[in-house]
């Protein structure tokens, strides 16, 4: 394995993101905490150093070429080269297809898909320098097809395509790049979609769980527990694939 064990996680000030980056700490890995604001990376970050990690605050719009460039440089000169990229940052623009604005669906594109590739872009420079590296995307069981997400779930269909695309043009210099695609997760934004169709959260919480083989929503720490086994030095021989975190079979 590369000496490197250096980890970013976007999207991380809260859910997921936080979640994540709280568990590659865990795991053994200095972390660059990056979301669009940096002030709001402070509790993750206080978290993981709170528990004896390694962290870093870095404020970047994923979306933006030049802000991406200057978070990795920034990232490999205080912690060193990155080896680890999650692709975790989101937003949701929800709205049945003629009421979506093309805002609407330029900013899902833009924050879900022209951001990981940014990301993956920037970072597998480090990748390939090392002879290893691990790619994680964010996908969602909305990829499948989800009534009022016309832009989310073409976003997170794209997220598979782009996976299975640098799985193979980056496998031959060591690094695997794979797909998670989380069903309900209790986080700010499954909070978000509630309060768009009217319903109470925990009310949401219950109807969703009674629909889920396994009897219970998903939290952070169930995709997290995934990213880390897909980063570790043992999962090599897995990439390019997508793998359903929602409790039960998807597809």
């Amino acid at each position: 394995m590369a000496e490197s064990r250096v980890a970013i996680v976007t999207g991380a000030a809260r859910g997921i993101g936080a979640a994540t980056a709280k568990r590659l700490a865990e795991d053994g890995f200095a972390v660059a905490v990056i979301d669009l604001d940096e002030k709001q990376c402070a509790d993750t970050v206080s978290a993981i150093e709170s528990a004896g990690g390694k962290a870093l605050a870095v404020g970047a719009d994923v979306s933006d070429a030049g802000q991406v460039q200057a978070a990795v440089d920034r990232i490999a000169a205080a912690l060193g080269g990155p080896t680890v990229l999650v692709n975790n940052a989101g937003v949701i623009r929800d709205n049945l297809l003629f009421k979506m604005s093309e805002d609407d669906w330029d900013t899902v594109m833009n924050v879900h898909l022209r951001g990981a590739f940014l990301m993956s872009r920037a970072v597998q420079k480090h990748m390939v320098e090392a002879g290893w590296g691990r790619i994680v995307n964010l996908s969602s069981t909305s990829a499948l097809g989800n009534r009022g997400q016309a832009n989310y779930s073409t976003a997170k269909a794209g997220m598979q395509g782009l996976t299975k695309t640098l799985a193979i043009e980056l496998g031959k210099f060591g690094v695997t790049a794979n797909a998670i695609a989380p069903g309900f997760i209790a986080t700010d934004m499954t909070k978000a979609t509630a309060a768009r169709v009217g319903v109470d959260f925990d009310d949401f919480v219950t109807a969703a769980a009674n629909s889920i083989p396994v009897a219970r929503v998903g939290q952070p720490e169930d995709i997290a527990n995934t990213v880390s086994f897909f980063v570790d030095q043992r999962s090599g021989f897995v990439s390019g694939q997508v793998i359903y975190v929602a409790g039960g079979p998807k597809a």
